[in-house]
């Protein structure tokens, strides 16, 4: 062969080679403390950190986000989920007498712990499983008392703070306190949320009772601050935004309705994704209601919604669920937890298809107040509208496990806290 001939073959297998040899001698392992923006996230694709790949952390809208919304990410090395020891107790001894129905997609027999440990990919309700979990056994404790601050943002920037109070008193999954609602066996759970500041909202709210039987709707009520009086409300209204901000009721938690409801939901698999499993906001007193008041918030660059929340690799189930008829929803997909039932995401479209919103939670480990449970509890959170570019970012000053009194848990609570 001629020597010109040679160099034909030799010149395009050496280039080869030295892509080849180049990605993985710039593929890196990243420190600590580097942030993923949208000037670094294409190059930081085929790198590392803690030993998974950026590329494979990042979700298909997450990337989008960053590099559509300016979206920044520290990565932290959080510490592991903790779970209580009374919580793996409950599991053990309670698990075993849990039923699921494949006719109704219906759970009974559950009474604390985690009702579906052992996850199996290949049952076709898998995903109602997954979401049962969360359902039934995300550990929100006996009782939460949050003073919760809902904050908005617009294209145009900070819109405005507002303090809210959300109670919820459970009646399973209870670890410490005793029998909630004796004399309502079919009691789930009782919800609180009345706004507080500033005095335009302040004693508008509702009390939701949710109940533990397939078939029951549950029963809503608001305080109409016009009338000065509480009105009960259709029992489609778990579907309906809350205050005009960017979620559903059925939002809260990031899924807060009886996965039964829902149409159809399916375990699509199970990934890393990078989530706020150890974040701790900083509430910046002298700054009360402004956008300085919490500091992890960017209400000053475009789109005027962002957090800067550190992020740790964590392994989630990811579950798409198909609401019922009259939700505004097409489609929910959701990203759980594998270890503690935790939603740290979820991806919403509209009913063409179209991606629509996202929501974000941030947890960390909390302590009951008079139980000394560990609990994994979201601490921080945003709701974010894309196609409005509006969002609304929240932050919970919350105590769990503190006594509340079940009998004071009717809708009359509503007007007590005028």
């Amino acid at each position: 062969m001629q020597i010109s001939t040679l160099r034909r073959f030799v010149a395009p297998l050496a280039a080869a080679g030295a892509l080849i040899l180049g990605s993985s001698v710039f593929a890196a392992e990243l420190p600590e403390g580097t942030v993923i923006s949208k000037e670094n996230v294409d190059k930081v694709m085929n790198d590392t950190f803690m030993g998974h790949k950026i590329s494979d952390l990042l979700t298909e809208k997450m990337a989008w986000y960053i590099r559509t919304h300016n979206k920044k990410i520290p990565l932290v090395k959080s510490p592991d989920v903790v779970v209580d020891p009374k919580y793996v107790e409950a599991t053990a001894k309670y698990s075993g007498q849990v039923k699921f129905d494949p006719a109704t997609r219906d759970v009974t027999g559950y009474v604390a712990g985690l009702p579906f440990p052992n996850i199996d990919p290949a049952d076709p309700y898998a995903g109602d499983k997954v979401i049962w979990n969360l359902y039934l056994g995300a550990p929100f404790g006996s009782d939460l008392h949050n003073a919760t601050h809902l904050l908005a943002a617009n294209k145009n920037g900070f819109e405005l703070s507002q303090t809210w109070v959300y109670y919820r008193f459970m009646s399973k999954n209870r670890l410490w306190g005793g029998v909630a609602f004796p004399n309502e066996p079919d009691v789930f759970s009782k919800t609180v949320l009345v706004g507080q500041y500033p005095q335009d909202v302040k004693g508008i709210g509702t009390f939701q009772v949710q109940y533990d039987k397939h078939a029951r709707i549950d029963d809503l009520w608001a305080y109409i601050k016009s009338a000065r009086r509480i009105r009960r409300l259709s029992g489609n209204a778990w579907m309906d935004n809350v205050a005009g901000f960017d979620f559903l009721i059925d939002d809260q938690q990031n899924w807060n309705s009886r996965p039964s409801k829902y149409k159809a939901t399916k375990l699509i698999g199970k990934r890393w994704i990078l989530a706020g499993a150890d974040f701790h906001p900083v509430m910046v007193k002298e700054k009360k209601n402004t956008q300085d008041e919490f500091p992890h918030m960017n209400f000053k660059d475009a789109p005027y919604f962002n957090s800067v929340v550190p992020m740790t690799p964590r392994e989630v189930w990811i579950v798409e669920g198909i609401p019922p008829e009259g939700h505004p929803y097409g489609k929910k997909v959701a990203y759980m937890d594998a270890k503690s039932p935790a939603i740290y995401q979820t991806e919403i479209y509209d009913k063409k298809g179209e991606f629509w919103r996202m929501g974000l939670m941030y947890f960390n480990t909390q302590t009951g107040v008079k139980s000394g449970i560990k609990y994994f509890s979201a601490k921080a959170g945003e709701y974010l509208d894309f196609k409005a570019m509006h969002g609304t970012p929240w932050v919970a000053e919350s105590d769990i496990d503190v006594g509340l009194n079940p009998t004071s848990f009717t809708p009359e609570l509503l007007e007590t806290l005028q």
